[in-house]
Order: C-alpha cells, then sequence, then structure tokens
C-alpha cells in the first residue's frame, strides 16, 4: 500500500522494501525465536516522487540512515510486535520526507544601524578611560 507524504507525494510499495530480523531487549525467550525488528529501506535516490531539492533535503536530514547507494534505512526495534515496529518504521519515514519538503526560509542579511555602532564604540571609549585612570599612583 502506498505512503502518503503530502497530497504531491506519494511512496509507491516497489520503492520500499521492508526485512525483518531479530531483536534485543525485551520479549523474553519468545526474543530468540521471533523475529521482530524492522529495517525498513527506502530507495530515494532512484523514487521519481521526490523532486531534486527534496531528495537533497532528505540526504542532509538523514545523515548516516543515508546508504551509498542512495537509500534510507530505518531501524526499528522499539515493540515486541512485528507489526507495530513496522508502523513505527513507516511513521519515522513519511515524518523525514515531510520533513524534507519543507523549504528552508532564505537569511535576510541585516546591518548593524549608524546609532548601535556609534553607542558602541562610545562605551568603549568610555571604558578605556576608565582602564587609563588606573595608572599606578605617582610619590
Amino acid at each position: 500500500m502506498p505512503l502518503r507524504i503530502t497530497p504531491e507525494i506519494e511512496l509507491q510499495d516497489w520503492e520500499m522494501t521492508e526485512t525483518f530480523v531479530r531483536a534485543s531487549g525485551p520479549g523474553g525467550q519468545n526474543v530468540n525465536k521471533v523475529a521482530s525488528a524492522v529495517e525498513l529501506r527506502f530507495e530515494a535516490e532512484r523514487s521519481p516522487a521526490l523532486p531534486g531539492p527534496v531528495k537533497a533535503r532528505l540526504r542532509r536530514l538523514a545523515g548516516r540512515r543515508w546508504t551509498k547507494e542512495g537509500a534510507v534505512v530505518i531501524q526499528v526495534s522499539e515493540e515486541r510486535s512485528q507489526a507495530r515496529n513496522r508502523e513505527i518504521a513507516r511513521e519515522r519515514l513519511v515524518a523525514l520526507v515531510r520533513a524534507a519538503t519543507v523549504k528552508p526560509k532564505k537569511r535576510v542579511k541585516t546591518r548593524v544601524s549608524a546609532n548601535q555602532k556609534r553607542k558602541r564604540l562610545e562605551a568603549k571609549r568610555r571604558r578605556g578611560e576608565v582602564k587609563a585612570l588606573r595608572g599606578g599612583v605617582e610619590e
């Protein structure tokens, strides 16, 4: 079933692969028998659903989860249930791609006003005068 990220972006099933492995942590003896941990792999670089700028931002946001092949790998082993881990992995992928769709604001350069410069230099001059008066006492 496809994952809807935004009204324009929908990830298809062929772009994602899920593998199930044995998880460490809670589960008692059951943990040795059941592969409940999920490794979700999303082929981001090959995805036709993602525009170029979104892919670039996704690569930066994914960090170490981005592979050399251009895939995002999300590992989840929080719950004992395989189905719940699978849901969590998909939710994390949606959140990550959604964050990559947000275009960062352009930084607007600002200037220090002439009055602020004058005040700063005046304060420096006054402080310098105070320090200059701390000279040694002549006898």
